[in-house]
């Protein structure tokens, strides 16, 4: 390949990976998908293409389908042992975020959501959504007809709704603040504390530390409470499992404030939050090391405010 169709292709590449991201959930193989997209620019019939950022979203978006159909995946899913990868505000693979509806369909809770969808729904709602295609362009990209297009967007967001999808609605400063406070009732070992932070109808996902083989869900606010203050309660055993003593620190994750657990600058744990009429109306805590393996490489190089709790 010449230098000019190189750089064409590493123009397109952010966006190349932040589409694959949200349709994926996982950074690693929104990475291998865009790899293999380059290795088939690099084989194509460039002349003949006319559009090459059409031809590369095309690609990368059936290269995604493909994954999201196989059986591996297929079989992850159905076993209720996936989550999506968490990733520190500023990481470029987060994309666009000029409108609520490119913020939202990055968060965490969303892309859990979106695991109820087919794919071909999740490709249409996430090119929509978060890319603004029009309905005859995604037909396009997709090889289906516009009104197919449109039946597939109604549905998936229909299901979206159905799942009382709710956008974190705090202002940064007021969603740290609640951030803070939960940090600081979880540390207190004091249940009624978590209650009072937590939504009439709060949920919660947990992957158990990375120990668990499915996920940990939790729907009313005691039974998140008590999970969230078990967790957070210290013991010589969770310091071995951990490899140490963590600092707790406040930084936005996925677009929402989150709680990160760092010991000797490594990253141990996320819990990312949704927050509602000032209270949190969901959380997602990821301690798995495969999923933080991003969060991770991105927080070495990044500046953090001092640590929320620096003993535990």
């Amino acid at each position: 390949m010449d230098t000019a169709a190189i750089d064409r292709f590493e123009a397109s590449r952010g966006r190349l990976a932040s589409l694959a991201y949200r349709l994926l959930g996982s950074a690693a193989d929104a990475e291998d998908a865009v790899q293999d997209a380059f290795l088939r620019w690099q084989a194509a019939d460039r002349e003949r293409v006319e559009v090459p950022e059409a031809w590369l979203t095309k690609v990368v978006t059936h290269l995604c389908l493909d994954r999201l159909r196989s059986a591996q995946v297929r079989h992850e899913r159905a076993t209720g042992a996936w989550l999506p990868e968490p990733l520190l505000q500023g990481d470029p693979m987060l994309g666009p975020a000029d409108t609520v509806e490119q913020r939202e369909s990055v968060s965490l809770a969303v892309l859990i959501l979106l695991e109820r969808l087919s794919p071909v729904e999740r490709a249409v709602y996430v090119l929509r959504e978060a890319f603004s295609y029009r309905h005859a362009e995604i037909a396009s990209l997709l090889d289906i007809t516009r009104s197919a297009s449109q039946q597939h967007l109604h549905r998936a967001r229909t299901r979206v709704t159905a799942e009382g999808r709710r956008g974190g609605d705090a202002d940064p400063a007021s969603a740290r603040r609640v951030a803070e406070e939960f940090l600081a009732a979880a540390a207190s070992g004091h249940t009624d504390r978590l209650v009072a932070l937590l939504t009439e109808d709060v949920t919660a996902v947990s992957d158990g530390a990375g120990l668990s083989r499915r996920l940990l869900r939790f729907r009313t606010r005691e039974r998140v409470a008590t999970h969230v203050r078990a967790g957070f309660t210290p013991t010589p055993a969770k310091r071995r499992l951990a490899g140490g003593t963590p600092t707790f620190h406040i930084a936005p994750v996925n677009g929402l404030p989150a709680i990160i657990a760092v010991i000797d600058d490594r990253v141990v744990g996320a819990v990312a939050f949704e927050v509602s009429d000032g209270k949190v109306a969901s959380l997602c805590s990821i301690a798995a090391t495969h999923r933080l393996t991003r969060l991770d490489r991105s927080w070495r190089h990044h500046r953090p405010d001092a640590p929320v709790i620096g003993t535990w």
